[in-house]
């Protein structure tokens, strides 16, 4: 699967990192739900750093298309509450 990061760039991750992905995005949701800005900037910087740990980044002049839009990693609060669906970032 192609994940993008808003600002930064592609990823080509494996699906079988999906389960992984899944249990960060959960638990930016809860965050996200409960207004815990600090839980939700941890989760953040987590679930992005998986993406970046376990992916592979395409070139900058690839253009795929991303099957995950994550979000920026200043992104605040209420900017990912616009982003999600009722599924989390992540749909599963």
């Amino acid at each position: 699967m192609i994940v993008r990061i808003m600002g930064e760039g592609q990823w080509k991750l494996a699906d079988s990192h999906l389960a992984e992905l899944n249990r960060l995005d959960d638990e930016l949701l809860k965050e996200l739900e409960s207004g815990d800005e600090e839980g939700f900037r941890r989760t953040l910087n987590a679930l992005l750093d998986a993406v970046r740990r376990l992916g592979a980044p395409l070139p900058d002049d690839a253009l795929e298309p991303s099957e995950l839009i994550l979000p920026a990693p200043d992104a605040g609060l209420d900017e990912v509450k616009e982003m999600l669906s009722d599924d989390g970032l992540i749909p599963g």
